[in-house]
């Protein structure tokens, strides 16, 4: 785990490295268990049994361990997102784009909670780079495509990137949130149509 400046003293040692995953696992429990409003010091230090004595060694505050919390799921959701990202190929490209979509969900329902939480709970200014990089992620997965499918948008090459990464990042988060009447696989197959309409709009 990366050195957090959310936590009372950096951890040094073995042992101490261990204590802090162990509360942050616990901390990533309840959040997902009990919700954000009901995460406290105390129910996480009763998931990890540990006295609140000891957590407050490592975390002074709620706020503290959820930054740390937040940090664990943007760095593990960035890795699920960047393992998706595959340029297409073969005589039909949308397939990989379908499958690429379909995949983002996954990820995004299995973060579901985290999803939640930045998106509703947290200001975003406490959320700072914390999700910058996830944002990336998305924009590499809408990216590989800009690069090899043919592009006749009216927008340039940045404009068709900011406009497909934002459409794909709000209506996916929004389904897994809202939980709409549309289907997982009728929302992938909006997405693709989309996708390839905005980047082909004479073509079929």
């Amino acid at each position: 785990m990366a050195a957090d400046r959310s936590l009372r003293k950096q951890p040094q040692q073995d042992r101490s490295r261990r204590m802090v995953e162990r509360i942050v696992d616990a901390g990533r429990t309840v959040l997902n268990r009990d919700g954000y409003e009901r995460l406290t010091t105390n129910r996480v230090a009763d998931e990890a049994g540990i006295s609140p004595g000891s957590l407050y060694q490592y975390f002074p505050d709620k706020t503290a361990i959820l930054d740390a919390v937040v940090d664990r799921y943007s760095h593990d959701l960035a890795d699920q997102l960047a393992a998706l990202v595959r340029p297409p190929s073969g005589p039909d490209p949308t397939r990989v784009l379908r499958e690429t979509f379909g995949g983002l969900l996954d990820v995004l329902e299995a973060n579901r909670e985290y999803v939640r939480l930045v998106s509703l709970e947290l200001p975003r200014a406490q959320l700072g780079e914390r999700t910058a990089h996830v944002e990336r992620r998305v924009g590499d997965l809408v990216g590989a495509y800009l690069n090899v499918l043919p592009n006749s948008a009216r927008l340039a090459p940045a404009g068709s990137a900011w406009f497909l990464v934002r459409l794909v990042e709000q209506l996916s988060v929004s389904w897994v949130l809202e939980q709409p009447p549309v289907t997982r696989d009728e929302l992938v197959e909006e997405l693709t149509a989309v996708t390839v309409t905005h980047l082909r709009p004479s073509g079929p």
